[in-house]
């Protein structure tokens, strides 16, 4: 039986959400890419920073001052992801890293009752409690999931479609991407030291990948901005190099790990295997860097 095919675009979660679907029903496939788009929207309306109804700027508003915050199952399964990805790589991932972002005027600067602080949260600043309910325990705390929530999203938008008659998918959120089914998707990687490069072509199938590094616009010059990704520990962008690639088995995984591999260069290896995780590394200067399983690695 030939398959039928769809390719849908929308502006979500900061960028431009792409989303192919493949199945045999053809009127399955548009209800299908809606319920993604729905499902990456309410991802979007509970950790948005910006959002003043959402649960990421209810806890910055109330965690510290009430006894504790419930939250959606979903914010409350990647705040807690994100705490163990903290503790696991010994702060290089810090979802505290708000105020920080907030002084490079990455993020909206702090509103009133929100003054400004110089000393970082403390790595338990954050009490995950029974009922998805969530406590800050410094009052200068509060969190951005900008690292991991994208990655997130994709994830959902990939559960929402195999509830429909769809054999194979791919949703790409601004180069945090992720597929299932039987075909292999070549996906073409990007050099960060010049966007208009690539370094090559991978195929993803039954994986996921996100890359990050500098922002570039082709309009405006040919230069690579600074790597909006923070080192939590140093206070300051991330230079051990210049962008990386990560392959993983869910896209939150690969979002929130190419931070780390950003900020801990090749010492992030450990991490990633533990996570089932490989990773391309491109130094600002000099030979681009893969770990060993990046080669050896075949699609599932």
């Amino acid at each position: 039986m030939a398959s039928a095919s769809i390719h849908r675009a929308r502006p979500l979660l900061g960028t431009i959400v792409e989303i192919t679907v493949v199945g045999p029903e053809q009127a399955a496939l548009d209800p299908a890419a809606d319920a993604a788009f729905a499902a990456i929207a309410k991802v979007h309306h509970l950790m948005s920073f910006h959002e003043p109804a959402s649960d990421v700027s209810r806890l910055n508003r109330e965690a510290a001052a009430r006894p504790a915050v419930r939250v959606d199952p979903w914010t409350w399964g990647v705040i807690a992801t994100a705490v163990e990805l903290g503790r696991r790589s010994n702060g290089a991932f810090d979802i505290k890293v708000a105020p920080l972002l907030q002084e490079a005027g990455l993020l909206p600067p702090a509103g009133a009752g929100h003054a400004r602080d110089a000393t970082a949260a403390p790595p338990d600043a954050i009490e995950m409690l029974p009922g998805q309910r969530i406590r800050f325990c410094y009052p200068a705390a509060r969190i951005d999931l900008g690292g991991i929530a994208k990655g997130f999203a994709v994830d959902r938008a990939l559960d929402a479609l195999r509830a429909f008659s769809v054999t194979a998918a791919l949703v790409n959120a601004g180069g945090d991407l992720a597929a299932f089914g039987p075909t292999a998707w070549p996906v073409q990687v990007r050099d960060p030291r010049d966007p208009r490069e690539t370094i090559g072509t991978i195929e993803i199938r039954n994986q996921a990948l996100a890359s990050t590094g500098g922002g570039f616009d082709p309009f405006a010059s040919s230069a690579v901005a600074t790597a909006a990704v923070f080192d939590p520990r140093a206070r300051a962008p991330a230079a051990a190099i210049a962008g990386a690639s990560v392959r993983a088995p869910s896209a939150m995984l690969a979002d929130a790990l190419t931070k780390i591999v950003m900020i801990d260069g090749e010492a992030a290896a450990g991490l990633l295997a533990h996570f089932g995780a490989d990773a391309l590394m491109v130094p600002h200067d000099g030979d681009i860097r893969v770990t060993r399983s990046w080669q050896a690695a075949r699609a599932a």
